[in-house]
């Protein structure tokens, strides 16, 4: 029973990253599935989101950055993480401590490498504004697992001093 209940926050959680609302509509949240989906549509429509993504991809990245809108992308990374955690959470996920860190620090971290995206250049390589901003996101991901480890060895250390 438990593997089955684990699945299905996974399947939920697996279809929000695909699209922000899916999840939601998943767990039969269709107000909120429907506003997910057309805040994705609209951000992805106003920042050019697959024109840049398409171009990423390519390898142009000059051409990227010169098309994008850094206005509407940077709401990007935090309507995204947050739709995944929503969807996560109500299909019964995130109940560990310090969970939503996974998802809070990763859109931070998205958000500052848009804002650096034009300029900042790893190993002399400008990556833009799709590749960057993923780049700090996972890295966004590992530094909220390490700062998890470290509030709960504290708050055990802690709790066995009294």
């Amino acid at each position: 029973m438990i593997n089955i209940l684990r699945q299905e926050r996974t399947e939920k959680l697996l279809w929000s990253i695909a699209l922000p609302g899916f999840g939601q509509l998943l767990n039969r949240r269709y107000l909120k599935g429907v506003l997910f989906i057309l805040l994705e549509l609209t951000i992805n429509h106003m920042a050019r989101l697959n024109t840049i993504i398409l171009l990423s991809f390519k390898g142009d990245i000059t051409a990227a950055i010169t098309a994008v809108d850094y206005q509407w992308l940077m709401f990007y990374p935090c309507v995204y993480m947050f739709a995944i955690w929503d969807a996560f959470k109500d299909a019964g996920g995130g109940r560990s401590p310090y969970a939503t860190l996974l998802f809070v620090i990763p859109a931070y971290m998205a958000t500052v490498g848009i804002m650096y995206s034009d300029t900042l250049k790893i190993c002399n390589v400008l990556l833009g504004p799709v590749w960057l901003p993923m780049l700090f996101c996972f890295l966004g991901i590992a530094l909220a697992a390490i700062i998890r480890k470290i509030i709960a060895t504290l708050e055990t250390s802690s709790f066995a001093s009294k």
